[in-house]
């Protein structure tokens, strides 16, 4: 069975920094791209941040030199590192898995960006 668990999120004031992790068990994760989605109250789902099995990475244009995804294969983790956090960042962030054939989805996690 295929598991994604992200952890990480929460509340942190402007300007604050937070790091997500995305454990993904029950698949050869080092075959799968991961990508973090974000999604806010009544807006549509958006990807943050992409990296694929072999490293290259794509960033949304309103996260870019704030956030850096990574991978660590032998821990069939991924990050986002978040730093330098606004409050239009506020959202459920999810992790997805992704091959050729195949999508998983974690469940995601809530960061809240306010003073």
């Amino acid at each position: 069975q295929v598991q994604l668990v992200e952890s990480g999120g929460g509340w942190v004031q402007p300007g604050g920094s937070l790091r997500l992790s995305c454990v993904v068990s029950g698949l050869a994760f080092d075959q799968y791209a991961i990508i973090w989605y974000r999604q806010a109250p009544g807006q549509q789902r958006e990807s943050v941040a992409s990296i694929t099995t072999f490293g290259p990475i794509k960033y949304a244009d309103s996260v870019k030199g704030r956030f850096t995804i990574s991978r660590d294969n032998a821990k069939s983790t991924a990050y986002l590192q978040m730093n330098d956090l606004k409050p239009e960042d506020t959202a459920v962030y999810v992790c997805n898995c992704l091959s050729l054939t195949q999508s998983y989805w974690g469940q995601g996690t809530q960061v809240t960006v306010s003073s």
